[in-house]
């Protein structure tokens, strides 16, 4: 049967040019992500993972190729557009929360609903609903400040899913969490992806990912060096294929 892609990438390059330099960020990449997957893109630092990530979101253009989001070329997109389309389509959630400090839960959740002009006793109550859902609904009238890690990023999540958006791009989710919130935020993310039928695609260095994920991007270089199914995942904790040749061929002789 053949699966609703809900992201293309075809033939995506990204250089940068900075003080007579050269950078290849992205190197021809493809990549369909198919609706309702959990995606992890990993990788070292450098490799260009997070310049992906941006491509996805719309936050970058690429120098070529193109980027489709149900059908859509971003990069063909001017400005207003572009922005209704990642109001509507995409939800974000960021390692460090980067939720408005002024505001309480509630009021970070709705707030991108009332970019999306939605009703404001509907957006309240769909706020609140969500806030239910990611656990936290009884701090509702907390402002970050008064609020954990953990409990900010489920603010997050929850203001993420506000506009029932087909994608989320989780970028590093656990990063500035200790590791049971940080397995806890993952599981909680992967029931509300299968619940709700969205996309989600991480960006992430946290291989507790890996035991939720469906499918993982390897990328190295700019380049994807590989994509597995989560049954099918050869881990060499921070180790790549390259290195692993090394290692192979040193024990040899």
């Amino acid at each position: 049967m053949r699966r609703d892609t809900v992201v293309r990438a075809l033939d995506v390059s990204r250089v940068y040019e900075l003080g007579g330099e050269t950078t290849h960020a992205l190197r021809s990449v493809d990549l369909d992500i198919f609706r309702g997957e959990y995606m992890a893109i990993m990788g070292p630092s450098g490799s260009g993972k997070s310049t992906l990530f941006n491509m996805i979101g719309g936050l970058d253009k690429p120098t070529a190729g193109m980027v489709f989001i149900d059908e859509v070329d971003i990069a063909a997109l001017d400005s207003f557009e572009l922005a209704w389309l990642r109001c509507r389509k995409i939800g974000y959630i960021f390692q460090s929360f980067n939720l408005l400090p002024m505001l309480t839960a509630m009021e970070n959740v709705v707030m991108p609903m009332t970019f999306a002009n939605t009703d404001p006793d509907e957006a309240r109550d769909r706020g609140y609903d969500l806030l239910q859902k990611v656990g936290i609904g009884d701090r509702w009238s907390h402002r970050p400040g008064r609020m954990s890690g953990g409990q900010q990023q489920r603010v997050a999540i929850a203001r993420a899913l506000a506009n029932e958006p087909a994608i989320v791009l989780a970028d590093e989710p656990t990063a500035n969490l200790d590791l049971k919130t940080g397995a806890d935020i993952i599981t909680m993310l992967k029931q509300l992806c299968a619940e709700i039928g969205v996309t989600v695609i991480s960006a992430t260095h946290d291989h507790k990912m890996l035991d939720i994920c469906d499918r993982v991007v390897w990328i190295r270089d700019g380049a994807i060096e590989r994509i597995e199914l989560r049954e099918n995942l050869d881990i060499h904790v921070g180790v790549f294929e390259e290195d692993r040749t090394n290692e192979d061929e040193g024990a040899g002789t």
